[in-house]
């Protein structure tokens, strides 16, 4: 779908790194199924809950419906809200490059009401990112 920005399965590599900080808030760290993208991510974890080595599905997209943007109230069509458990929405307040040559990476940084996303990956998946650009954040557990 053009809207995502994002769409892959992440495995959570840590929780808490650096010990826990928030009583609701946790730092998970993970990476996605082909090793090329690795995250950062606060997480309410009062209301979502991520534990090591579980697998999520995460999408990270411009709008909530399917195929479109929304163009009327109520929305029309179907909803990428019944198909996820945990969805925030935030600004991309940075976008920068790190490295050279064959290992440069684009790195996006993401403000969810407080809660952080830093997203690093290979400068072909993370193109459509832009400063100032609203997002939703879109987590579903991978059932095994």
């Amino acid at each position: 779908m053009d809207a995502f920005h994002f769409d892959e399965i992440i495995k959570v590599l840590k929780v808490d790194a650096d010990g826990k900080k928030y009583d609701k808030v946790s730092r998970i760290e993970a990476e996605s199924s082909d090793g090329e993208t690795s995250i950062q991510l606060d997480i309410n974890s009062e209301l979502y809950p991520m534990k090591r080595k579980e697998l999520y599905r995460m999408v990270i997209s411009t709008t909530l419906m399917e195929g479109s943007a929304v163009t009327s109230y109520p929305p029309e069509g179907k909803s990428l809200l019944d198909k996820f458990e945990y969805i925030v929405h935030g600004l991309v307040y940075k976008v920068s490059m790190e490295g050279s040559g064959p290992d440069k990476k684009v790195v996006v940084y993401v403000s969810f009401g407080g809660l952080q996303l830093m997203l690093k990956s290979d400068p072909l998946k993370a193109q459509k990112f832009k400063l100032d650009q609203k997002l939703f954040l879109l987590l579903r557990k991978m059932v095994k």
